[in-house]
């Protein structure tokens, strides 16, 4: 099993910036990609990004694109989502999520197996 634990969200005035983390525990060994996806109230789940972990290739899904990056750092098992030029249609919940090797090595991945709490993203106009 892997467990994930996501930090780093808030309030924040549209066009500013926030830097949410996401650490991996368990059998962080096996993780082949991990992303963030997000959800608003009322709306679907929308994928964010991806990265792999060994390679580090990324994948951005939508208007994200150019504003939203992600990263990760494997010797601290952390990935990272650095949000700039916020908007207020960023608001959600942001999710972390991880999928194992064994799983798929498609890139982006179609599915994931672990997620985690969430941590909410309010952007204020």
């Amino acid at each position: 099993q892997v467990q994930l634990v996501e930090s780093g969200g808030g309030l924040v005035q549209a066009g500013g910036s926030l830097r949410l983390s996401c650490a991996a525990s368990g059998r962080s060994f096996s993780i082949y990609a991990m992303g963030w996806f997000r959800q608003a109230p009322g709306k679907e789940r929308e994928s964010v990004a991806a990265i792999t972990r060994n390679v580090g290739s990324t994948y951005y899904t939508g208007s994200e694109k150019g504003r939203f990056t992600i990263s990760r750092d494997n010797d601290k098992n952390e990935v990272y989502l650095q949000m700039n030029s916020l908007r207020p249609e960023d608001t959600a919940v942001y999710y972390c999520e991880a999928v194992s090797v064994w799983k798929t090595t498609a890139f982006p991945p179609v599915a994931y197996d672990y997620w985690g709490q969430g941590t909410q993203v309010t952007v204020s106009s």
